[in-house]
C-alpha cells in the first residue's frame, strides 16, 4: 500500500515517527468516517494500541507504518460504523454529526487541556462541512469508507479493496454511488462571503426579533434539525417550512433567557453559537442556497459540544 503521509519513516524509531507524523491524518480520517470527534479519538487510540501490542520485530517488518496505521484505523472505523447505525436508531431524537470549531479556536484534548498541538487539529474543508457529513449518514459503511479514502485521501481502489475486503471494481462502484448521493443531497455551492452575509443577517434578525426578516432569509421549504440527545431540550423531529422554523426559534428564545448569539466558523463554514452565562449551549450550522438558508442543523447535546468548551 502506498504511504500517503509523506516520506518513509526512520526504521530506528518507527513507533515515535508514526505518532508524530500519522496522528493528524488518522484523526482527520476517523472524524470524517464516524462524524464524531470523541469516537474518532477512540478509534485512533485503538489503532495505536494495536501497533504497540506488536513486538519491535513485528513493527520493523512493516514496510510503511503510516500505511499500516491508516489501514487498521479504517477497518476499526468500518466496524464502528456498523454498530453505530444500531446505536443511532436508539438515539433520542435526531442525530447530527459532532460540530467542530474553526481550527484556530479548537484545542484538541479533554476539557482543560492547556497545550495546542497543531498535529491534533482536524483539517477543515468541504469534506467536513455539516451538509457533507449529514449526507454521509445516508450511506452504507462501505460506501462511506470508499468515498472518503478515494475522494478525500486519494487512496487507489486497489488499496481500498485491501481495507474493505472487496474488489477494486466494487470499491469504484461504491464510491460512485456515494458521489451520486452527495450530489443529490447538497445544494449548489455558495461563495463563503455570501454564506457569511446571509448567516450574519439571520443573526441580526433573530436578535431584533424581526419575524418577517427571518422568514425572508429562509427558503420556504427550509428544514431545521436539532440534536439534544435526550439531554438538552430539542425538537425530536425535523421542522419543515420557514414559518414553522421561526416559530420554533421564538419559542426557544423564550425558554432560554439571556442568550448571546455569536458568529463562529462551524465545520469550516459560517455558523452561529448560542451562549448562556458564557457557556456554549447550542451550535448552528447552515446550508445556504443563493441568498436563502435551506437547512439549519442545531446541536444542543452537551456531549457533542466538548470541543467548544474552553479550558
Amino acid at each position: 500500500m502506498t504511504d500517503h503521509s509523506g516520506p518513509g519513516h526512520d526504521r530506528s524509531d518507527a513507533s515515535l515517527s508514526a505518532i508524530i507524523s500519522e496522528r493528524r491524518q488518522l484523526i482527520n480520517l476517523a472524524y470524517r468516517l464516524l462524524g464524531s470527534l470523541a469516537e474518532a479519538e477512540d478509534a485512533v487510540q485503538e489503532t495505536y494500541a494495536r501497533w504497540y501490542a506488536m513486538s519491535r520485530q513485528q513493527q520493523d517488518a512493516i514496510e510503511s507504518p503510516g500505511a499500516w496505521l491508516t489501514r487498521v484505523a479504517s477497518r476499526i472505523c468500518l466496524d464502528l460504523l456498523g454498530s453505530a447505525r444500531a446505536r443511532r436508531e436508539r438515539y433520542v431524537g435526531e442525530w447530527i454529526p459532532e460540530p467542530l470549531p474553526d481550527r484556530t479556536e479548537w484545542i484538541s484534548g479533554r476539557p482543560g487541556t492547556a497545550t495546542v498541538d497543531p498535529a491534533d487539529r482536524v483539517t477543515l474543508d468541504e469534506s467536513v462541512s455539516m451538509a457533507f457529513l449529514v449526507a454521509l449518514e445516508s450511506m452504507t459503511p462501505a460506501q462511506r469508507v470508499a468515498l472518503i479514502l478515494h475522494d478525500v485521501f486519494r487512496y487507489s481502489f486497489a488499496e481500498i479493496a485491501e481495507i474493505t475486503g472487496r474488489t477494486p471494481a466494487a470499491c469504484r462502484e461504491l464510491a460512485s454511488s456515494a458521489r451520486r448521493r452527495i450530489r443529490a443531497a447538497q445544494a449548489p455551492a455558495t461563495p463563503a462571503s455570501r454564506q457569511a452575509r446571509v448567516v450574519r443577517d439571520f443573526k441580526q434578525a433573530w436578535e431584533a426579533k424581526d419575524i418577517d426578516a427571518l422568514i425572508g432569509l429562509l427558503d420556504p421549504d427550509a428544514t431545521a434539525i436539532a440534536d439534544g440527545g435526550g439531554i438538552a431540550g430539542a425538537a425530536l423531529r425535523p421542522i419543515e417550512g420557514a414559518e414553522q422554523i421561526v416559530r420554533y426559534l421564538a419559542k426557544l428564545e423564550s425558554k432560554l433567557r439571556n442568550l448571546t448569539i455569536l458568529e463562529r466558523t462551524v465545520n469550516g463554514q459560517p455558523g452561529l453559537i448560542a451562549q448562556q452565562d458564557g457557556v456554549t449551549v447550542s451550535v448552528y450550522a447552515f446550508e445556504v442556497a443563493g441568498d436563502r438558508i435551506k437547512r439549519i442543523w442545531t446541536v444542543r447535546n452537551p456531549d457533542k459540544l466538548r470541543p467548544w468548551t474552553t479550558g
